[in-house]
C-alpha cells in the first residue's frame, strides 16, 4: 500500500455515517407521510412503547437515559399527539405511557420505512451481502451484551 492513499475509515465511523443516513431518511419520509415533529431523540423512548404501554422507569431503563430525560421526551410526544399518560392499573401512583392511534400509525409507518430502506440496501449491495452484514452486526451486538453474573 502506498503512503499517499487515504487510510480506510474506521468501522465505527462508517457505522455512525450509516446510522445518520438511515435516520435522516426515516425522519424525512415520516414527515412526508404526515408524521412530522418526530426527531432522533424521540426514538430513544418511542420504540420501546409496546401495545401494553410502559412506565417512565421502564422506558428509562430500556433506553439508558434518565427518568427526567424520558419524561421530557414523553411530554414532547404527548404534545404532538403520539402518546398519552394513563393511570397504571397496578400502581395508582404511577402512570403508563401508551401510544395513541396516531402513535400506533407512526410506529407502523416507521417500521415500513425501515423495511423500505433495507430493500434499497439489498438492491444496492445484494441480498446475500445484506444478510451477511446483518448476521455480522448481530454477532457483534451479542458479543458485547452484558454477561449475567453468578451469585
Amino acid at each position: 500500500m502506498s503512503t499517499d492513499t487515504t487510510p480506510d475509515e474506521p468501522l465505527p465511523a462508517l457505522l455512525e455515517q450509516v446510522k445518520g443516513i438511515t435516520l435522516a431518511k426515516l425522519h424525512r419520509r415520516l414527515a412526508a407521510t404526515g408524521f412530522d415533529g418526530i426527531a432522533y431523540r424521540h426514538g430513544h423512548v418511542f420504540r420501546f412503547i409496546g401495545e401494553e404501554g410502559a412506565r417512565i422507569t421502564d422506558l428509562a431503563a430500556r433506553s439508558g437515559i434518565t427518568k427526567q430525560g424520558v419524561g421530557e421526551l414523553v411530554t414532547e410526544l404527548e404534545q404532538m399527539g403520539y402518546v398519552e399518560r394513563t393511570a397504571d392499573p397496578d400502581d395508582r401512583r404511577a402512570k403508563t405511557v401508551r401510544l395513541t392511534a396516531r402513535g400506533v400509525d407512526a410506529q407502523a409507518s416507521s417500521r415500513a420505512i425501515l423495511d423500505e430502506i433495507d430493500a434499497e440496501w439489498s438492491r444496492t449491495i445484494g441480498a446475500h451481502e445484506l444478510r451477511v452484514l446483518r448476521t455480522t452486526l448481530e454477532a457483534i451486538v451479542a458479543s458485547e451484551a452484558p454477561k449475567p453474573t453468578s451469585t
